[in-house]
């Protein structure tokens, strides 16, 4: 981890951490476009339109071209889906990370630097369900400062900073396509909880889960 400083955030980081969690986002956008292509309800209605098409039309233009056009509307709504969440996120806590996290009590936002440019982000606040623990939240690192140890130093610095104020737990959310993400959590010693589907009618239709994590601290001394 040569020339990297982990520090906590400041206003003039304010757009490069937008990007950062922006980018990292619409990285999971193909893995959840192949999600969905493997969901049975994806098969049927595929199947369904191709079918009834060359029976009723005796052409495979027609049923190739329906099929074609469902594909790219399940993927404009499956990017519609990851926009909607950046979008509301940019809006609330990213709209402000020195209100939101900074000036809060048992909060704090951090940024890896590496030569004078932010390549990475995390924060952590009270677990809005369960108070008792903190949050990890915003983790994100540059595609090309990946694999330096970078994200297990950033987890550790939540961990410190949990510990040191007397929580006896870090929780965490990721989304099932984040794989990396889990294997990453995995490694530094979080254990996976359960798994869960968001709230919102096409995640749910399309089994899109969360899972939730958690870092015991009183076994990680």
């Amino acid at each position: 981890m040569a020339n990297i400083q982990i520090r906590k955030y400041q206003e003039e980081d304010s757009e490069t951490v937008k990007e950062l969690f922006t980018s990292g986002m619409n990285e999971h956008l193909p893995s959840a476009f192949v999600h969905l292509l493997k969901q049975p309800l994806t098969h049927m209605l595929l199947m369904c339109t191709f079918c009834s098409l060359v029976a009723t039309s005796k052409s495979f233009l027609l049923p190739v071209l329906a099929v074609a056009l469902l594909l790219a509307a399940g993927r404009q709504a499956v990017v519609h889906m990851f926009n909607a969440y950046i979008g509301a996120s940019l809006k609330s806590d990213l709209d402000d990370v020195v209100e939101s996290y900074l000036r809060r009590r048992d909060s704090c936002f951090w940024v890896a630097e590496s030569d004078g440019r932010v390549v990475g982000t995390v924060a952590c606040l009270p677990a809005e369900n369960a108070p008792e623990f903190l949050e990890l939240k915003r983790m994100s690192v540059c595609r090309s400062h990946r694999g330096k140890g970078i994200a297990k130093a950033l987890c550790r610095t939540v961990a410190d900073f949990a510990r040191d104020r007397g929580y006896p737990a870090v929780i965490l959310y990721t989304s099932m396509v984040a794989t990396d993400a889990q294997r990453l959590y995995e490694r530094v010693g979080y254990k996976k909880i359960r798994q869960f589907p968001l709230p919102d009618f096409f995640p749910k239709i399309i089994n899109f889960t969360l899972i939730e994590y958690k870092l015991d601290l009183e076994r990680d001394k």
